[in-house]
């Protein structure tokens, strides 16, 4: 009530314009052209971040920065603060040494659960995983079907890339139940599990129907790689700080997976013409 504008009446999102020249009478949701009701997305005006005007929020918005620094930046500090104390033997590593006396119990259940974070057993899995969404990718005549299949690839090769390097440059000794030797930082058969489990994971669960499908794939995902770092400490094959710090490393390169396949798919639906719209 009380908004009088010169002109006519202008259509707002989400309303309905029920007095316009041609109507049926009071109240018809009818158009007085031949305009379809939905306007298809691609024709929105922009809001003024360049973002598709539509309200509410949809999914495809860029990453909040507030998630950028929870996903990216408290992981890889704490990769930073622990690295620290490991080469500078600081207090945290007497914490760890204490930890690790009080988890070490050799068993063949730890050593089995410790084996699985092998390339042996790890790197089969990924494999499968990509060559069946390489598949189903195609026969769906998605655009650049081989692209997140090509990542997750990528993204295993880059482990030892990274691992091996700051093995050599911290030179941690392991613990007394393994024999001396050095290059035990961080821990090279978490980082396997962690990526080769979970850029597996991210790949299917975009393929998977139901929500019930896809956290049982997340919970078998978590279950192997915590499985695989309490058996590494518990067979003391790792301190305690060694598996922590793999954790933080691959969190970091599973979201910088996430991001990079996200914006790519952006992208893409950016660039494909509206099936609504019809031919020029």
């Amino acid at each position: 009530m009380g908004d009088f504008r010169p002109g006519p009446p202008q259509l707002r999102p989400g309303r309905a314009l029920a007095h316009t020249n041609g109507a049926s009478g009071p109240g018809s949701p009818h158009r007085s052209d031949s305009r379809s009701p939905q306007t298809p997305r691609g024709a929105r005006p922009s809001d003024p971040d360049g973002r598709l005007g539509t309200t509410p929020p949809v999914p495809g918005r860029p990453t909040s920065l507030l998630s950028l620094l929870g996903l990216l930046g408290l992981p890889a500090l704490l990769f930073a603060l622990i690295t620290w104390q490991v080469v500078a033997d600081g207090p945290l590593v007497r914490v760890d040494e204490r930890l690790s006396r009080a988890l070490v119990h050799p068993d063949r259940d730890s050593e089995l659960l410790a084996d699985l974070g092998n390339v042996q057993v790890a790197l089969p899995v990924l494999l499968v995983s990509l060559v069946y969404v390489a598949l189903r990718s195609r026969r769906s005549g998605t655009d650049r079907w081989w692209w997140p299949a090509t990542a997750a690839a990528l993204l295993m090769a880059l482990v030892p890339a990274l691992v091996v390097p700051i093995k050599e440059l911290t030179d941690r000794p392991g613990t007394p139940v393994v024999p001396p030797a050095t290059g035990y930082f961080p821990s090279g058969h978490t980082a396997t599990a962690a990526i080769a489990y979970g850029a597996a994971t991210l790949l299917l669960l975009p393929w998977l129907r139901t929500s019930a499908a896809r956290r049982i794939c997340v919970t078998v995902c978590a279950a192997l790689v915590l499985g695989v770092s309490y058996g590494l400490v518990r067979r003391g094959y790792h301190w305690p700080l060694d598996v922590v710090a793999s954790w933080c490393l691959c969190t970091v390169l599973l979201t910088g997976y996430v991001l990079l396949i996200s914006r790519s798919s952006r992208r893409r639906s950016a660039g494909t013409p509206s099936s609504s719209t019809g031919p020029s």
